[in-house]
């Protein structure tokens, strides 16, 4: 497995793999992995040849107030569990070479940034376009594999390859969750003991709206109004947002007729924790 910290040498060795003729799949990633990150190599190797990791954690998608600095770091670990997956090169640029100085070129899918996360980190999804286009202009992947856990950023990076003509596939792979259901996250070592016990409301309420639904109930607001009154039910969460919305354009709907995302986040104590499900109605 190479291990590469240039951007050069990177766009260099995907160059000399492409005349080849090989097919690169990329995941880019913060780091600190788990079997979540994992999962999404898995993914790539059924579409590509040669498999690409990056490790960088994105400075221009925390907020002046967010964890920057605080958020988990272990590169030795994920050095390790990437040679056993079998990955061929970890990228791990330097921020001074991904942002040299007097940066000021930004990437922004306007509407869809502004929507849902991005009412609360208004800055994080800019950041999140940035660097995965500068990613894709590094690595030349044709493959690039999201995990939907992150669903809105996931719709958001299709948008931005098809206004912008970028070439590269979006794979999507499915949440990694707990046994008890809580969708994996480095996030998820910031809870407490009596705070991580809650933290499964999350997936329970989206579970609840799906049953509700599978019963032949359409109406959002009604189902959202249970939602709401079992995560009050519980001492720590309190929820930052919770909305159904079309599978493929995002738009809120409130009635469901077709395929229907929930999108939810909540606060457990200081950590921010985001989920969804795809729900259809009964036939």
């Amino acid at each position: 497995m190479k291990i590469t910290k240039s951007i050069k040498k990177q766009t260099k060795w995907s160059l000399k793999e492409h005349s080849k003729g090989k097919k690169i799949g990329l995941i880019p990633t913060m780091g600190f992995l788990h079997e979540g990150h994992l999962s999404l190599i898995r993914k790539a190797k059924e579409y590509s040849d040669r498999i690409v990791v990056s490790i960088f954690i994105n400075p221009t998608q925390f907020s002046p107030e967010e964890d920057y600095k605080e958020y988990p770091r272990d590169e030795e670990c994920d050095i390790k569990l990437l040679k056993n997956e079998g990955v061929d090169v970890v990228f791990i640029p330097e921020v001074s070479l991904m942002y040299p100085g007097e940066y000021e070129t930004y990437v922004t899918v306007e509407k869809l940034s502004k929507e849902y996360c991005g009412r609360t980190r208004q800055t994080h999804f800019r950041g999140v376009t940035t660097v995965i286009l500068k990613l894709f202009n590094i690595v030349l992947p044709d493959f690039a594999i999201f995990g939907e856990k992150d669903y809105q950023q996931y719709i958001i990076i299709k948008r931005m390859c098809r206004d912008l003509n970028i070439s590269t596939k979006i794979i999507p792979a499915p949440i990694i969750r707990e046994i008890d259901g809580l969708a994996m996250s480095s996030r998820n070592r910031y809870l407490m003991e009596d705070e991580r016990k809650e933290a499964t409301i999350l997936y329970e309420s989206m579970k609840k709206a799906e049953n509700m639904v599978k019963k032949g109930i359409k109406d959002v607001k009604s189902i959202k109004k249970e939602m709401v009154k079992l995560i009050e039910s519980k001492k720590f969460p309190r929820i930052d947002y919770i909305e159904f919305v079309d599978s493929e354009t995002l738009r809120r709907v409130s009635t469901i007729h077709g395929p229907t995302r929930i999108l939810e986040a909540i606060w457990i104590g200081r950590v921010r924790l985001i989920d969804n499900i795809e729900i259809r109605p009964k036939r």
